[in-house]
């Protein structure tokens, strides 16, 4: 059998005994220790791994309701530009110019008398889609103005208040005159 070199060094006279049973004390110690510190640190591991999983979800949740609120508002957007293309109506180049507000700039654009009564009485409305203009039917808008209250226009005179429809029909026959366009 082969003698450790602890006990070597301690038959050479190179060190004592007290330092023989140190040693062997601090090596049948070192195991124990070593259970109860890798215990902590493994709870240690686990709670940062978990916290890791965590935060990574997390993450993954914000992206996914970005992508989410994107595609929506994209869908959103494609809606409206075919609630425009299908129900648009067409405008007369040649005919006189209507100045409307869009934000804080003023816009105007070319329209038909017929179509510039019907702007002012609230049954057209303005559409914004791009850098362009619109001109939508009432319905068509409302439905626009759920979706998107920003893209919308209403060049109806709010100065005066909304007829009743007793006196929109005692009025009908009464023609606006043309000299009052701007």
């Amino acid at each position: 059998m082969k003698e450790s070199i602890q006990d070597q060094l301690l038959r050479a006279g190179l060190t004592d005994a007290k330092k023989h049973n140190a040693v062997k004390k601090n090596k049948r110690k070192q195991p124990k220790t070593a259970k109860k510190n890798r215990g902590i640190v493994d709870d240690q591991v686990k709670e940062a791994v978990r916290q890791s999983a965590l935060n990574k979800a997390q993450h993954a949740r914000d992206n996914n309701a970005v992508r989410d609120e994107a595609a929506k508002r994209k869908a959103i957007n494609a809606q409206i530009k075919q609630l425009i293309n299908v129900h648009e109506e067409p405008r007369d180049a040649a005919g006189d110019d209507f100045h409307f507000t869009d934000g804080k700039h003023i816009k105007k654009m070319a329209v038909a008398n017929s179509q510039r009564t019907r702007l002012i009485s609230g049954l057209l409305k303005i559409a914004k889609q791009g850098d362009s203009y619109a001109l939508l039917p009432s319905p068509v808008a409302d439905k626009i103005a759920q979706r998107d209250i920003s893209r919308i226009i209403d060049c109806r005179d709010t100065k005066e208040p909304a007829l009743t429809t007793e006196e929109q029909e005692w009025y009908k026959d009464f023609a606006i005159p043309d000299d009052l366009d701007w």
